[in-house]
């Protein structure tokens, strides 16, 4: 097959396609991550829940957010399933 029966058959189209669908979706996702590092801090509790390790010495500051992580990671999956259903 040469370029143009690419071209005219649509593997090549489909190819830009799916990836200024990519750009697409990923400039949604740096969007939605902009407002979240936004309001974050508009969120008292985020970063403060039970199971989140907090050391503070003089000369040291440890901080370990299990649970928050645990809570991010699963709201992320949950959000990820829905929306791998609704394609």
């Amino acid at each position: 097959m040469g370029a143009t029966q690419l071209r005219a058959g649509g593997l090549y189209t489909r190819g830009v396609s799916s990836f200024g669908r990519f750009l697409v979706l990923a400039g949604v996702l740096l969007i939605v991550a902009g407002i979240l590092v936004e309001v974050a801090p508009q969120i008292p509790w985020l970063g403060r829940l039970p199971g989140d390790v907090r050391i503070e010495r003089p000369g040291l500051r440890l901080y370990v957010p299990l649970t928050t992580c645990l809570l991010v990671s699963l709201a992320l999956s949950g959000l990820f399933y829905l929306v791998s259903r609704w394609r």
